[in-house]
């Protein structure tokens, strides 16, 4: 097990962490009935957190960040001397967790995209743990809430007897999701980005020989080119040079924030 803390990559304070000690710390907490932030960030959750001050002051308070893409693994590396061997990839920490859920009788709900997504993620799920307990699924409706919109859902997820609760609203309105909800609900709420749509089936994955060398961004650029172009075209340079002017000294970045942090209520 791997858990050197957090590390300063461009102001985000990322975990050293691989799956084992991601998973500990996540089931020992759905156990204890603590409140638990986590979320993995690629280089598109790092980047948002570098350009919005605000923002940064979320992440920075997440309990944890773990490093989804490869690109933050190897800033780790070079950065912090980390030797991570393996990135914490999102839709493979929700496959390990609800194994683990499975098998030692944790209850989890479902929160985010679309209904025929959750009722096609549901189905899978169901599937692969059969006696896994799904105790809710609610759909985004993909507009900020109300105070007590708000208020019912985290009512309702409480009411669920669920011990964690999956995010899936995409980056970065599933962290402000989960950092606005964090202490209403007493859990584990883990933010896990786009494996809603590759557990239902909606989106393919790259294939395994793409992801381990960080070419994962090329095969989704290829298969959503109108919506992730610029994210990857314009982000993935700027990141590389941002990492590379920390590492030569050349620019620090801190991960204090000044700008008061909005309570938005995406929901």
């Amino acid at each position: 097990m791997i858990d050197h803390g957090k590390k300063n990559v461009l102001g985000v304070l990322v975990d050293a962490v691989d799956y084992e000690g991601a998973l500990g710390r996540i089931v020992s907490a759905a156990h204890e009935g603590q409140a638990l932030t986590v979320t993995a960030l690629a280089v598109h959750g790092v980047m948002s957190g570098y350009a919005d001050d605000g923002h940064r002051g979320r992440l920075n308070r997440f309990d944890l960040v773990v490093p989804d893409g490869q690109p933050v693994r190897w800033a780790l590396n070079l950065l912090h001397s980390t030797e991570l061997l393996e990135r914490v990839y999102g839709p493979e920490l929700m496959v390990k967790i609800c194994a683990v859920a499975e098998r030692e009788g944790l209850d989890i709900f479902l929160y985010g995209s679309t209904p025929a997504v959750l009722d096609q993620l549901e189905r899978s799920l169901r599937e692969r743990f059969p006696r896994l307990s799904i105790f809710g699924a609610e759909p985004s409706r993909f507009r900020r809430l109300s105070t007590s919109e708000k208020e019912d859902v985290a009512a309702r997820i409480r009411s669920s007897g669920a011990r964690i609760v999956f995010v899936g609203l995409g980056c970065p309105r599933q962290e402000v999701w989960a950092y606005e909800y964090r202490y209403e609900l007493g859990m584990p709420i883990v933010a896990v980005g786009a494996a809603f749509d590759f557990h239902a089936g909606g989106k393919r994955q790259a294939p395994r020989w793409m992801q381990d060398h960080g070419f994962e961004w090329l095969f989704r650029l290829g298969s959503e080119p109108r919506r992730l172009w610029r994210r990857y075209v314009l982000l993935n340079p700027w990141y590389v040079g941002l990492v590379a002017a920390q590492w030569l000294g050349l620019k620090r970045f801190s991960p204090s924030t000044h700008r008061p942090i909005d309570l938005v209520s995406y929901g």
